[in-house]
C-alpha cells in the first residue's frame, strides 16, 4: 500500500512538471498578446506632452474619455501618462505602457515621434499611433501609424467668423485698420498651414486684410503667449488668433478688449467679451477606430486623416456677445461648400507669393534630414493639403502675412 502511494505521488509530480512546461511555453513574451483576447483584456495607453492645463492636451483627454465611454472600457483599461517631454522620456513611457499590458499606445505631440518609433521597432506586437507625425508612410512598419485631420478647414471657417467681426468693426469706425495678429508656436508646416488657412478665411470677407505672426518657440508657455499677443496688439493688430495651447493670448485680448479666435476649445467662460469661436480636432473618432481595429485584429491605416464629414473637425458655438451678426449662418454656408468639395481652402486663385499665382509646388512630404521637396501638391487649381500624408505640408509664405520673428 505504501509503495502504491509513493508511485501515485511520483506520477502526480511528473504531471505537474509537464503542465508547468506547457504553461511556460504558452506564456507570451513581453510586448505580445495571447490569441483570443477579449474586449475585457484590451488596454489603451496614452502619452501626453502636458496635462489638462494645456488646451491642446485637454482636447486629447476629453477625446479619450469620450471614446472610453463609447467603447465601454473601464478606467483600468485606459492608462494616461501626462507631462511626458519630447525626449527619451517618451520612449521610457512607451516601454512602461507595454509592460502594463497596453495593446495600443497613442502619443499626442510632434516631437514624440522618433521615440515612439523606437518603441514600435522593439515591440512589434503592440500598435503605436502618433498624432501630427510624418514618418509612418516612409518607415512602413505594420505597427506604427500617423494621424491628423483637415483642421485647416476648421481654421478657415474660424477665419470667416473673424472676418465678419473685422468688417463689423471697420463699418462702425472708419479709422480701424484691417490688420490682425497671430500667435504661433514654431515655424513648422503645421503652424504655417494653420495661420495661412485662418488668414484666407478672414481675407474672404475683408480682401485688404494683413496679418502679423509672432512665434513663441513653445507649444505651451502662458507668459510668452500673453507677451506675444500683447506685442501684436501694441503693434496695431485689432483681432488676434493663435496656434498655442495656453490661456495667455485669450487673456491678453480680454484685458485689452480685442476680439479673439482661440484654438482647441471655447474660452467664453473667462473671456466672455472677446471670444468669438474656436476650432479643434475631435480625436474621439480616431481613438475609437484604433481601439476597434486592434480588438478585431484588423490593420490600422498608416496615415489616417479625419475631416468635417467624419466629425473630426469641429467648431465651438459662436459667442454672440462678441461675434458679428449672422456669423453662424455664414459659417454654415461656407462649411457646406467645403463638405461638398466645391470650395478649397488653398485655392491658388485666392493668394499670391511675391505677387505671382502658384501653378506648381514641390512639398516636403517624404521627410528626410534635409527636408527635401519631393511631391507635386498643386493640381486642379489648389494645394492638396493632407492628401499625400496625414500631417500638413503647406509651408508657403504668402503675400499679406508678415513674420515678426522666425528664430523658432
Amino acid at each position: 500500500m505504501f509503495k502504491k502511494a509513493i508511485s501515485l505521488c511520483l506520477v502526480l509530480l511528473m504531471l505537474v512538471g509537464v503542465c508547468t512546461i506547457f504553461a511556460s511555453c504558452d506564456k507570451p513574451a513581453e510586448g505580445t498578446k495571447p490569441e483570443g483576447e477579449t474586449t475585457s483584456d484590451f488596454k489603451l495607453g496614452v502619452i501626453l506632452l502636458h496635462d489638462q492645463l494645456s488646451t491642446y492636451d485637454l482636447n486629447f483627454i476629453n477625446a479619450v474619455e469620450d471614446a472610453q465611454k463609447t467603447l465601454g472600457l473601464t478606467n483600468e483599461q485606459v492608462i494616461i501618462k501626462t507631462n511626458i517631454p519630447e525626449t527619451n522620456d517618451c520612449y521610457e513611457a512607451a516601454k512602461d505602457l507595454v509592460a502594463e499590458g497596453c495593446d495600443v499606445i497613442f502619443a499626442d505631440s510632434f516631437g514624440h515621434e522618433t521615440f515612439l518609433l523606437q518603441a514600435a521597432k522593439e515591440y512589434p506586437d503592440v500598435q503605436f499611433c502618433h498624432a501630427t507625425g510624418t514618418m509612418a508612410h516612409t518607415e512602413k512598419l505594420s505597427n506604427f501609424h500617423n494621424a491628423f485631420a483637415h483642421i485647416y478647414e476648421g481654421r478657415y471657417l474660424a477665419g470667416i467668423a473673424a472676418g465678419l467681426k473685422l468688417k463689423e468693426m471697420m463699418d462702425a469706425d472708419s479709422t480701424v485698420v484691417p490688420k490682425i495678429g497671430y500667435v504661433g508656436a514654431f515655424t513648422y508646416a503645421e503652424v504655417i498651414s494653420g495661420y495661412t488657412s485662418f488668414f484666407l478665411g478672414v481675407k474672404e470677407i475683408v480682401p485688404e486684410v494683413t496679418m502679423e505672426v509672432q512665434f513663441t518657440g513653445s507649444w505651451y508657455d502662458e507668459t510668452e503667449e500673453k507677451n506675444a499677443a500683447t506685442a501684436l496688439i501694441n503693434n496695431g493688430c485689432v483681432l488676434i488668433s493663435q496656434h498655442a495651447d495656453s490661456m495667455g493670448a485669450p487673456s491678453a485680448c480680454e484685458e485689452r478688449n480685442i476680439p479673439n479666435v482661440s484654438y482647441n476649445g471655447s474660452t467664453v467662460s473667462t473671456c466672455p467679451n472677446t471670444f468669438i469661436v474656436s476650432s479643434r480636432i475631435d480625436w474621439a473618432p480616431y481613438v475609437e477606430y484604433i481601439c476597434k481595429q486592434t480588438m478585431d485584429k484588423k490593420a490600422i491605416d498608416t496615415d489616417w486623416t479625419g475631416s468635417i464629414s467624419t466629425g473630426s473637425v469641429k467648431l465651438t458655438d459662436v459667442n454672440t456677445q462678441a461675434a458679428a451678426a449672422n456669423t453662424q449662418a455664414t459659417i454654415d454656408t461656407y462649411k457646406a461648400e467645403l463638405v461638398a468639395g466645391t470650395r478649397h481652402v488653398f485655392n491658388t486663385a485666392n493668394f499670391t507669393v511675391n505677387g505671382e499665382t502658384l501653378t506648381s509646388y514641390l512639398a516636403d512630404v517624404d521627410t528626410d534630414a534635409a527636408f527635401t521637396p519631393d511631391t507635386e501638391v498643386i493640381k486642379d487649381g489648389y494645394f492638396h493639403e493632407s492628401e499625400y500624408r496625414s500631417a500638413p505640408c503647406f509651408d508657403i509664405q504668402i503675400d499679406g502675412i508678415t513674420l515678426l520673428n522666425q528664430k523658432y
